[in-house]
């Protein structure tokens, strides 16, 4: 991995004091260069098809801060109707793989930079007061050419029915709106956790049903669903099918999961599966992109796809609008080098454009 000056998450430490910590905004000797052909993200005009997802924005603090190191589109990190503490250390452990189909059983764990890692946060969330007021003071001092997206997920209780999960799911999003967010992203996919709020994409009627009140709640919003890997056509077409008179869009590929073996033979986590995140999930995510385009388009539906996993350079974000995205997010090279935006724009103006479909 390239060297960078700028402060970056520090996987060393824990998510408080991450949160707590966040880097000052950073001085560029240029300004992000301009990326022609007019871009859109759920039908509204943005200055690039480059966004970032949940993961690595804790705060509003870290979103001004990639906003000015070009990423156009910013999701605030997965919040909560409670507060959620996060996982222990550690939250990002880094692997060695090839490209990940989603049959492997484990992966290798290294304690070097390898551009793909295994990710252990379990969703968590300042209390509803707190994020409420920050995503508010986020869109205040964002500039009016980004767009706020803001994760929500559903927080299940022992004695709930799925009705009580998609209230609880839409009071969220309600209540995102009310914050000021442009648009909101309902998470349907965490392998981290073992409950239904982090499977929800694996079950086509229970994600209908949760999507349907979401979508009451939160009126026009752009709403988008994130889902986890999905290969098997039938059953991509089943969901799709299911959430398609709700949202504007899906996001993918959450990420591959699998389990995650020490050099000394013993499983991290547990032996828990946990969620492969970077470079080792691309061709997956692209291969579920073009999956889904095709349905939608075999469809006749009006629903985007924001292509997730592995993205670092300018070709592989072509690539993903080739396979017919919308736009792209990326997570796990921007917090390796948060200057890969202001790379992958100098790139993209300079190379013949994707296709923004």
């Amino acid at each position: 991995m390239a060297a960078t000056a700028l402060p970056r998450y520090d996987a060393a430490r824990t998510y408080r004091d991450n949160y707590d910590y966040p880097p000052p905004l950073p001085t560029v000797a240029e300004s992000p260069a301009p990326v022609p052909d007019g871009w859109t993200f759920c039908g509204r005009r943005v200055g690039s098809p480059l966004g970032m997802p949940a993961g690595p924005l804790l705060n509003g603090k870290w979103i001004l801060y990639y906003a000015a190191l070009g990423f156009d589109v910013l999701t605030y990190k997965t919040v909560r109707s409670v507060a959620r503490e996060c996982y222990p250390l550690p939250n990002l452990q880094p692997v060695t793989t090839g490209q990940l189909t989603g049959s492997e059983s484990e992966v290798p764990a290294t304690n070097e930079p390898s551009g793909s890692w295994a990710v252990s946060f379990g969703m968590p969330s300042a209390e509803p007061d707190k994020w409420r007021a920050d995503v508010e003071w986020t869109r205040r001092h964002l500039t009016a050419d980004k767009l706020l997206s803001v994760s929500v997920v559903g927080s299940v209780q022992p004695d709930w029915s799925l009705s009580d999960l998609a209230d609880d799911y839409a009071r969220c999003a309600k209540w995102v709106v009310e914050s000021g967010a442009d648009a909101v992203e309902s998470n349907f996919s965490c392998p981290n956790v073992s409950t239904c709020d982090g499977q929800l994409y694996q079950q086509p009627k229970d994600a209908a049903l949760v999507a349907e009140r979401i979508r009451d709640a939160v009126g026009k919003t752009p709403f988008i669903i994130k889902i986890g890997s999905m290969t098997d056509r039938a059953a991509a077409a089943e969901l799709l099918d299911a959430v398609a008179p709700f949202v504007d869009a899906l996001a993918m590929t959450n990420s591959v999961a699998t389990k995650v073996r020490q050099p000394d033979g013993a499983y991290l986590f547990d032996g828990q599966r946990r969620g492969i995140c970077g470079d080792a999930t691309r061709t997956a995510s692209l291969q579920q992109t073009r999956l889904f385009c095709d349905l939608i388009r075999e469809g006749g539906l009006k629903i985007s796809i924001i292509g997730v996993g592995g993205i670092s350079t300018a070709e592989h974000v072509r690539q993903f609008l080739d396979a017919g995205a919308e736009s792209v997010h990326i997570a796990t090279a921007a917090m390796l080098d948060p200057s890969i935006a202001l790379k992958i724009r100098k790139d993209l103006a300079a190379g013949p454009q994707g296709t923004n479909r």
